[in-house]
């Protein structure tokens, strides 16, 4: 396998990840979102620290989140709609001030839909969709309202 999982290895969970609260598959899926993204940008040619976390700003945003959960949803299978149903219900905290509530939950659904992948072992399918979301034009993101 290249890219980011290079070296990683897998211990089996005390759980299967379907059993999981969606916030913890929300948790796992921001961390494996984020490496996607930095990963993505190095590859760009973004290799200076400062330059890297505004150009990351791009994707991890709420907004961003939103706007691509509205990409992947024709996409999903049912059984994929539902992890991100379970993850955009749960009740996480407070909304960032940047987001609105509808991205805020989209955004977290869509984290426990990425942890999902990832804990599942669907790392190809988890690739494809990361990969179709850096193809989304960045005027469909900055321009959301929703």
């Amino acid at each position: 396998m290249s890219g980011p999982w290079v070296g990683m290895t897998r211990r089996p969970l005390p759980r299967s990840p379907e059993q999981l609260n969606p916030l913890v598959l929300a948790y796992v899926g921001d961390a494996v979102y984020e490496l996607y993204v930095r990963y993505h940008l190095l590859t760009e040619g973004i290799v200076k620290p400062q330059e890297l976390q505004q150009a990351a700003v791009r994707y991890v945003s709420a907004g961003a989140q939103a706007a691509a959960f509205r990409d992947w949803e024709p996409m999903l299978t049912e059984e994929e709609l539902a992890v991100w149903r379970r993850g955009r219900n749960v009740k996480s905290g407070r909304v960032p001030r940047r987001a609105s509530v509808s991205q805020y939950r989209a955004s977290t659904g869509l984290e426990a839909l990425v942890g999902y992948w990832y804990l599942t072992g669907q790392i190809g399918r988890l690739t494809e969709m990361m990969e179709r979301m850096f193809q989304i034009p960045r005027s469909d993101v900055d321009g959301s309202s929703d």
